[in-house]
């Protein structure tokens, strides 16, 4: 199983920015996720292993970024113009099940961290 470890989260001004990371054991294909208070978990971005393609959910195409440093096996999530609704743990998943990328079953979970967005 990969490990993961993330970093990066924390309090913003709306209109912020914040960067994410997280560092796998292996080199897999990697994606992010999101779960607000009371809310069920939803898909924030993704990466393939070799960095060629990503997706993104509609709510943060043209704010967020993903990117890769296959040397680090790290993975990064670039996060601009924050809003308040974007307050969430946010996790890196990795090693999805084929035919499961981008939105689908992965396999690696890493312990989450907190990104609060003040109004």
């Amino acid at each position: 199983q990969v490990q993961l470890v993330e970093s990066g989260g924390g309090l913003v001004q709306t209109g912020g920015s914040l960067r994410l990371s997280c560092t796998a054991s292996g080199r897999t294909s990697m994606a992010w996720f999101r779960q607000a208070p009371g809310k069920e978990r939803e898909f924030v971005a993704a990466i393939m292993w070799s960095g060629v393609g990503t997706a993104y959910a509609d709510s943060v195409k043209g704010r967020f970024i993903i990117s890769r440093d296959n040397a680090k096996n790290t993975m990064y999530l670039q996060m601009n113009s924050l809003k308040p609704e974007d307050t969430a743990v946010y996790s890196c998943a990795a090693d999805p099940i084929p035919g499961n990328w981008p939105r689908g079953t992965y396999r690696s979970w890493g312990q989450g961290t907190q990104v609060t967005v003040s109004s």
